[in-house]
């Protein structure tokens, strides 16, 4: 069996498609990268959405935290402790459950039993709770300045927060939030390592890199193939927040770039 075999067989069997047994014996590296490179569309899958809908959130719960008045500041104070103050691992874990058992009272949330909806619930809280604490830190770190020349100028209520507040905000958070980016993809490995079940074997890249690991007694090749594909990830990752970022700060002066000195100086 070439590797391209195996890409045509194994490619897309976290999906459910190709092959359904998986290898058991004389495991080619081929195999383990491409099962493992398969396994990433979840993780993938996961990231990207949990990512887009918690941005949401993030910006409700901050715009909430910031007001004065306790009936908007209190939940979105607690929905950020108690998600950044609990363990994700227990949080896959207690929502696994949690939707199991409401599955049983209310047929309506057999799906989110799954991982496909139930892990991605989990992950778009935990995101949202720690990206709307970066978000509020942003908030009130709008220069006071900004606001004054909006009012300045008529902009108030939505307009203001449209054109001047959260633009500003994000500017500020971006880096930070960059990074939240980073940690979410990463925590992505824990879905299917917690109470979410692989149906059929159609799991992640950790699961996978897990179940070579296990038969061959060898975690020194799946592991760093999966370390591997995570860098090339975060990489991605980088370059499309990086470009974000530059929009973002399209219109301030930039900084023109020079070449450091590979000489010294002559002392005299």
């Amino acid at each position: 069996m070439t590797c391209w075999d195996v890409v045509m067989d194994y490619g897309l069997r976290s999906l459910g498609y190709g092959e359904r047994l998986l290898p058991r014996t004389d495991f080619t590296l081929c195999q383990q990268v491409v099962l493992i490179g398969s396994g990433m569309i979840w993780n993938i899958y996961f990231g990207v959405l949990a990512l887009i809908s918690g941005f949401a959130l993030a910006t409700l719960v901050a715009v909430g935290k910031a007001q004065s008045n306790p009936w908007l500041r209190k939940p979105a104070e607690w929905f950020i402790f108690l998600f950044r103050g609990s363990p994700l691992f227990i949080q896959f874990f207690f929502g696994y459950f949690l939707f199991l058992s409401l599955k049983q009272a209310f047929p309506i949330f057999e799906p989110f039993a799954s991982a496909w909806a139930g892990a991605l619930v989990v992950l778009f809280l935990n995101t949202s709770a720690y990206t709307g604490e970066i978000f509020y830190g942003a908030l009130m770190s709008v220069p006071k300045g900004d606001q004054e020349a909006a009012s300045a100028y008529g902009l108030t209520g939505w307009r203001r927060f449209r054109r001047i507040t959260w633009p500003t905000m994000l500017r500020l958070a971006w880096p930070a939030y960059t990074n939240e980016a980073i940690f979410l993809f990463h925590a992505t490995v824990l879905v299917f390592f917690t109470g979410f079940p692989a149906i059929q074997q159609r799991g992640d890249a950790l699961y996978y890199a897990s179940y070579f690991a296990d038969k061959t007694f060898n975690p020194f090749v799946p592991y760093p193939i999966l370390a591997a594909y995570f860098v090339l990830l975060t990489l991605v990752v980088i370059g499309i927040m990086g470009a974000v970022n530059r929009h973002l700060n399209r219109h301030l002066p930039q900084a023109a770039g020079r070449r450091p000195r590979l000489l010294p100086q002559i002392i005299r």
